[in-house]
């Protein structure tokens, strides 16, 4: 029997991994110059993190976590998200104790979510995430805002639109809250069953429903920003003047709403207009989630973060026909004739890799011709040719396969030779 890779996962192979390789480590310079810690978590939590800290009427929580039980009967699940894990551990560690605040962390790593696998999508996936947690200023949501763009911008992304929004405090939420539920209640009945769950656990929700989308209610439905408080909106305000100030540009859009429950005032997301990118553009989402650390029991600490899907950012870069610099081919393929250059090779390739450069040799074999060819689609960039007679004399010939040109050089001289060359 043949086992298959399961559903909505994927196998990275060599060829397309060093892209992944070249955008994480692109992160993490990004990360570094804005002076963030890379934080790693368990992949799986106690499931009451999620429930309490993304949200019980969430989709993620109701239909897409992928929750087990362990020998001991505990509930776990593996992460769907990492902001709440990122927070457990800031309450775990009195991370809030520490005399240096805002504490900067990044992530990256696997997330998984039971959902219908599609273009971008899958079920196991990778996310890059940043969370700035113990501060309330405006500022630091901007330069949460700044990173993010830099680090899109720093790939050659062109094609961006950032969308903010304001979800304001609690006593604008509950404001608008009492709205939405007096504008919907008259027809609730015409929406789906979720939305009709959600009318009064949490009405902010119905504004993020795909399947009602189109509904002319959902047009006229009373905007957050009538009911910022002048706290809230006096934020907000300053948030988009930071981002003028630093020429990030954006769109207020007022129907902007985050999926996850912890959300309040500054919220956005990322977009793709590049061509033939697919239906689903978002990139990225974030924002400010001042109640999350005390309701997963630590005290109260104001945070703003973001995520985004490395697999989502490779698609927006192929749709703009970005080509990322990556490293392809090796430096040398060491080519021998002969059982006594055969046997010298093993020790020689050792020593160029020590030296730093990146070393092949035939392991198979293969005549002289075989191994050139090996060497062409290893795209090597000096073949270095090794025969029992260049042994006897200590000298080996080394090939320029761009220019075509051959030199010999003494094998104790062959490291400074080809560092000299690169």
């Amino acid at each position: 029997m043949s086992v298959q890779i399961p559903r909505g996962t994927q196998d990275i192979l060599p060829g397309k991994v060093e892209y992944w390789q070249f955008v994480e480590q692109k992160a993490r310079e990004i990360c570094r110059a804005f002076n963030y810690k890379e934080i790693r978590t368990p992949m799986f939590e106690h499931t009451e993190l999620f429930q309490r800290g993304v949200g019980e009427t969430t989709d993620i929580v109701q239909k897409e976590m992928y929750t087990f039980k362990d020998r001991g009967d505990r509930s776990l699940t593996l992460r769907p998200e990492g902001t709440a894990a990122v927070g457990r551990s800031y309450v775990t560690h009195k991370m809030f104790g520490n005399p240096n605040q805002p504490t900067k962390l990044f992530y990256i790593g696997p997330m998984f979510r039971y959902e219908r696998p599609q273009a971008g999508r899958f079920r196991q996936f990778v996310q890059f995430g940043v969370e700035a947690l113990g501060v309330n200023d405006p500022a630091i949501d901007a330069e949460v805002l700044a990173l993010l763009m830099n680090f899109y911008q720093s790939l050659g992304l062109k094609k961006l639109k950032l969308v903010v929004n304001s979800l304001g405090d609690t006593e604008s939420r509950q404001a608008h809250r009492q709205a939405l539920i007096d504008h919907f209640s008259p027809r609730i009945g015409e929406f789906c069953s979720d939305c009709q769950n959600r009318l009064h656990k949490n009405p902010l929700r119905i504004l993020d429903c795909k399947k009602d989308r189109d509904h002319e209610l959902m047009n006229t439905a009373p905007s957050i920003l009538e009911y910022l408080n002048d706290y809230s909106k006096e934020y907000f305000e300053n948030v988009q003047q930071y981002l003028t100030d630093l020429d990030i540009e954006y769109v207020v859009d007022p129907t902007l709403v985050r999926g996850l429950d912890y959300y309040n005032h500054t919220a956005f997301e990322l977009m793709s207009e590049a061509d033939g990118f697919g239906a689903i553009t978002t990139l990225c989402g974030g924002g400010r989630y001042n109640g999350l650390i005390q309701e997963i029991g630590g005290p109260e600490t104001p945070g703003i973060g973001f995520a985004l899907s490395i697999e989502r950012l490779l698609s927006a870069l192929e749709a703009e026909n970005i080509e990322l610099p990556v490293e392809k081919g090796i430096d040398c393929y060491v080519v021998t004739l002969g059982d006594a250059a055969k046997a010298k090779s093993v020790a020689l390739v050792n020593k160029l890799r020590k030296a730093g450069f990146v070393a092949e040799k035939d392991y198979q074999d293969k005549k002289v011709k075989g191994q050139f060819k090996s060497a062409d689609r290893l795209e090597a960039k000096y073949v270095v040719v090794l025969g029992d007679d260049e042994l006897a004399k200590g000298v080996a010939n080394v090939k320029d396969m761009a220019l075509g040109e051959q030199e010999e050089v003494k094998l104790e001289e062959l490291v400074a030779y080809l560092e000299n060359k690169a």
